[in-house]
């Protein structure tokens, strides 16, 4: 048991800070969810920044777009050219993946000043990203209302998780200790 202990040692290790991590921040997003009533930002800030966000980017290309608040549920309602479209919920935010994002970079981590840097630059283009995700789902939806289901649970969920992917690549290829200890 020792010894497949200390072959495995590196394995062991990234799982464990893995599940850490995502442990920890998954619990620090679900406590701040809990704190938010909704009453400044509905219904979340977070949800509630991109949900404004998708609605200056959609009417900066052309369309007539109002994103309120939904009356029943807790999401904002996308409006577009006077058609109830479609809903931006907190899953659609984008923090759970880039908690996932993050946790997994902390795993593999690197020198602190690289992993913090990475963190943060690949944090601002999954949000990015996930933005522009969210504005052409919407777009996709209006002109090819067909496709919403393939639209929105296989191209566009493929979109971000496949950048995440990249991203994590790139990462334990240029960055991370582990590929250090290689050369």
């Amino acid at each position: 048991m020792k010894l497949l202990f200390l072959k495995y040692k590196s394995v062991i290790k990234f799982i464990l800070t893995f599940l850490v991590v995502y442990g920890l921040f998954s619990f620090a997003y679900k406590f701040y969810l809990q704190l938010s009533d909704g009453s400044k930002f509905y219904p979340d800030y977070m949800t509630h920044l991109v949900s404004i966000q998708s609605e200056v980017l959609l009417n900066s290309f052309g369309y007539n777009v109002q994103v309120l608040p939904h009356p029943n549920e807790p999401s904002m309602k996308v409006i577009l050219n006077g058609k109830f479209l479609a809903r931006i919920i907190e899953g659609c935010n984008g923090v759970s993946v880039i908690i996932l994002f993050l946790s997994f970079i902390v795993a593999f981590s690197g020198k602190f000043k690289t992993t913090f840097f990475y963190i943060f630059s690949g944090s601002v283009l999954i949000y990015a990203v996930n933005l522009i995700r969210i504005v052409l789902l919407t777009i996709g939806m209006y002109h090819y209302p067909e496709y919403e289901y393939v639209l929105h649970t296989v191209i566009f969920p493929g979109i971000i998780y496949g950048l995440i992917f990249l991203l994590w690549i790139f990462w334990v290829n240029r960055f991370s200790k582990l590929n250090k200890k290689d050369e």
